[in-house]
């Protein structure tokens, strides 16, 4: 990825404004989320792609119908797996 360096200013309600080259690059729009991980003087910030329950699943899913395994086989593999600890 292209290094970008860009300087910002905190607003006198603690907002800052992302530079629009840095916006256009990451294709950050209004409603867009970001995570804050701050440690000692560093603050980073990285975009956020929100997935959907079935986008997280679908591996699980498909291993799942791979294996031959159907829903109704869930609980009974959780209730032997409880059991063994």
């Amino acid at each position: 990825m292209t290094e970008i360096i860009e300087m910002g200013k905190i607003s006198s309600r603690g907002q800052v404004a992302i530079p629009s080259d840095i916006r256009n690059k990451l294709k950050l729009h209004e409603g867009s989320k970001v995570l804050f991980f701050l440690e000692n003087d560093t603050l980073l910030m990285k975009k956020v792609e929100a997935e959907t329950f079935a986008e997280i699943t679908r591996p699980l899913r498909e291993a799942a119908k791979k294996a031959g395994l159907k829903e109704s086989d869930v609980p009974g593999i959780i209730h032997r797996y409880r059991q063994k600890r």
